[in-house]
């Protein structure tokens, strides 16, 4: 059986651009539905997939943070190939972490982060993350119970170096959101459970920007973009998008 695994796209909508950038063991699927509406409305958009994410788990944990940065700068870098001058961006979870660390590192439109941790409640949280995504994935492959029982004892096994890694990251971030002077939206769910939601209070607060604004959801979970009010985040997102000072 072939599977069809997300695969990174270009939605080429109009003269403005937006990276769109998904989470920690996420894909391209998780800002999909975001793309499509933001391409009716008059944007481009590109989702760049990071190392190691949606393929097999065995591959993500031999990735880490600084895999993702390059893949995130090269993400910025075919927009800018594509002949767009101003970039927004918007990224989920890792992804708004990295929306911010776009930030301070080149020159963006605007930042857009949905339920972004600033610290991650445990590794622990995290591995256990990590090892669902492995169990999910190994059902998608159409495994039986059986060999996912034996390949995930194995992948239970694996070092974990990454997660340390990304912790370091969050920190990195955390400790300089003060350099961000960009109009900056902050997306937070209220029944997110995978991050410590006062992450929001936290980018808000620190940032910079005379143009900032924090935005409760009180129906959704961790994963924003396909939960209750996707509606009215997509709405949301292209009302802050529509506000900044764009030349074309």
């Amino acid at each position: 059986m072939k599977l069809n695994l997300p695969k990174p796209f270009t939605f080429e909508g109009g003269k403005r651009a937006v990276l769109l950038l998904h989470g920690f063991t996420g894909n391209s699927s998780d800002v999909r539905m975001l793309g499509r509406f933001l391409e009716k409305n008059g944007y481009t958009s590109h989702a760049p997939h990071y190392k190691g994410h949606g393929v097999p788990p065995e591959e993500l944990v031999k990735t880490g943070p600084k895999d993702w940065w390059k893949d995130v700068m090269m993400g910025f870098d075919h927009l800018k190939r594509l002949g767009f001058e101003e970039i927004a961006v918007a990224g989920l979870s890792l992804g708004g972490v990295f929306s911010l660390k776009l930030g301070y590192t080149v020159p963006v439109k605007g930042i857009v982060t949905m339920c972004a941790p600033m610290y991650i409640k445990s590794e622990e949280v995290m591995y256990k993350g990590v090892l669902q995504y492995a169990r999910e994935f190994k059902k998608y492959e159409g495994k039986s119970e059986e060999q996912i029982e034996k390949e995930m004892t194995e992948f239970a096994k694996t070092p974990m170096d990454t997660l340390e890694a990304l912790q370091k990251l969050i920190t990195e971030v955390r400790e300089s959101v003060d350099m961000i002077y960009t109009p900056t939206f902050v997306v937070q769910a209220r029944n997110d459970h995978m991050i410590n939601t006062d992450s929001a209070n936290i980018i808000h607060d620190g940032v910079e920007a005379e143009q900032k604004k924090l935005k409760w959801y009180e129906e959704s979970g961790h994963v924003i973009t396909l939960d209750k009010e996707k509606e009215q985040l997509h709405q949301d997102v292209l009302e802050f998008l529509d506000s900044l000072d764009w030349s074309v």
